[in-house]
């Protein structure tokens, strides 16, 4: 590691107050990030905080996450980066947790199962929103939107992991024919904390682990290596973790279709990353151990290839960002990416939601209200609650 100019207090600090504030999915969190540590407290150049983002889409798990993670890094060393994810993860991990001992309770009165109806309704729009402004970014012309086309089919008719892995395997091979990229060579504008052997040893550990995770286990371990594996096989953070988590917990009857969409959308209401959506499943899964110990298997098993990924990856971007082949190969994987969430879309999010027209409008609405009025979520949750009530009623 190279020497850094901050303390891991301070990292935690700024980062905590991030944590409890930064609304609005990961994008916006980027937003956050750059105003916060390169215009307010300039801890890096325009230039830097770019390159940190470029990686962080390049990589698999939550972006937004990893490049809080790299800022912490490059600001505190090892500690920092770990100070900035806790600072940035918990406030929204802890709330998810309250949540799951909550929603069994809730779902037993008629408000309650109103409620959690329309927190349904709400994934439903959400979702769409994120489809929606993914094509529009990803797949701006016709090769990528026909890679995000076809990608659906295999997802719908085999749903399951292997069916999203192989879909976003061939995504980056059609990439390397179809969406050649013209890419300028990278500056030395970004720190490298890491060092090439810490970086080899980060990336031994995600592979070394990737390929544990896919050993038939039980118990704990099975609880650890369903969400490791949706940590490091998903690209494009966010959102697009919503089928391989499905994949992970509901389809072996881990947790019920019911409670995954509820907590789903009530993670739209927290502030801080999406993924903390495995720490409300870790603790209703009813394999493993369940409850507070269960929610922090989930979280930090989904955070810990990202992690490693990020760590390991470092040293090595500044050449191979500036490979044309990786970037064709990524325009592929994230055309693929927007199919496979779109194919999340119908299900299980629309037909383990939408069963008659009232479902119907309240979804919509919600949609419009996110992609038309430009809404906060908060209240696009708050207002879809409600009116899963008010229909319940």
């Amino acid at each position: 590691m190279s020497q850094q100019n901050g303390n891991v207090a301070e990292v935690f600090s700024a980062f905590l107050r991030l944590g409890v504030t930064s609304f609005g999915g990961p994008v916006a969190h980027l937003g956050y990030f750059r105003a916060e540590f390169v215009e307010r407290r300039r801890w890096l150049s325009e230039r830097a905080y770019a390159d940190v983002v470029a990686l962080s889409q390049f990589l698999p798990g939550p972006g937004s996450s990893q490049t809080g993670f790299a800022i912490g890094l490059m600001r505190g060393g090892a500690l920092g980066g770990l100070a900035a994810w806790a600072g940035f993860t918990l406030p929204s991990a802890i709330l998810m947790l309250l949540f799951a001992f909550g929603a069994g309770h809730i779902g037993q009165s008629t408000t309650g199962a109103g409620l959690l109806h329309g927190l349904k309704l709400v994934a439903v729009a959400i979702v769409a929103q994120a489809v929606l402004g993914m094509a529009r970014s990803l797949c701006p012309d016709r090769q990528r939107a026909s890679i995000a086309a076809l990608a659906t089919i295999p997802v719908l008719l085999a749903p399951g992991s292997l069916s999203q892995v192989g879909v976003i395997v061939a995504g980056g091979l059609a990439g390397l024919v179809f969406c050649r990229a013209t890419v300028e060579p990278a500056d030395d504008a970004m720190a490298m904390p890491v060092s090439r052997t810490a970086g080899m040893v980060c990336l031994g550990g995600f592979f070394a682990l990737l390929a544990i995770a896919f050993i038939p286990a039980g118990g704990v371990l099975a609880l650890w290596d369903a969400f490791y594996r949706a940590g490091a096989l998903v690209f494009g953070g966010g959102h697009v973790v919503l089928p391989l988590l499905r994949d992970a917990v509901v389809v072996p009857g881990w947790a019920s279709d019911s409670s995954f969409l509820a907590g789903y959308g009530v993670t739209q209401a927290m502030p801080g990353p999406v993924f903390t959506f495995a720490a409300y499943l870790g603790a209703v899964s009813n394999i493993g151990p369940g409850g507070v110990l269960g929610s922090v298997i989930g979280l930090l098993a989904i955070f810990v290839p990202g992690t490693l990924a990020m760590a390991g990856t470092l040293p090595f971007w500044h050449a191979l960002r500036g490979r044309p082949d990786a970037q064709s190969a990524m325009r592929g994987i994230n055309a693929a990416v927007v199919g496979v969430l779109g194919a999340a879309l119908y299900n299980p999010v629309w037909t383990g939601s939408v069963s008659r027209p009232s479902d119907c409008a309240i979804a919509i609405a919600g949609f419009v209200l996110l992609v038309v009025w430009r809404a906060p979520p908060l209240l696009v949750v708050v207002l879809g609650g409600l009116a899963g009530v008010a229909v319940a009623l």
